[in-house]
């Protein structure tokens, strides 16, 4: 098995005391009770999400879903979706009292 380096962007958020880090590139997300343990957390989880999918002979159906662009060069590679924005936005929530 060949393997290649890819960036994912990663969005870290915090939820209470809970960290959570999440990536649109391949909508898995994990949490840790601190940003150093989300992080490392998350790098474990995309390790065991690139393992299964590679096991159950679904890799090119998952990427291709999440949006990924398979690429010429280097042979077999992806390339994820890229983040061109972010920007918070201000809407009317409904909040029940």
């Amino acid at each position: 098995m060949r393997f290649m380096n890819v960036k994912l962007p990663v969005i870290f958020l915090k939820e209470g005391s809970k960290f959570i880090a999440y990536t649109p590139a391949l909508d898995i997300s994990t949490c840790g009770e601190t940003f150093e343990e989300s992080k490392k957390k998350f790098e474990e989880l995309v390790d065991i999400f690139f393992e299964e999918v590679e096991k159950m002979g679904t890799l090119k159906d998952v990427l291709t879903e999440c949006g990924w662009e398979k690429l010429r060069k280097p042979k077999d590679g992806w390339m994820p979706p890229r983040i061109i924005s972010q920007m918070e936005e201000t809407f009317k929530v409904p909040c029940r009292v």
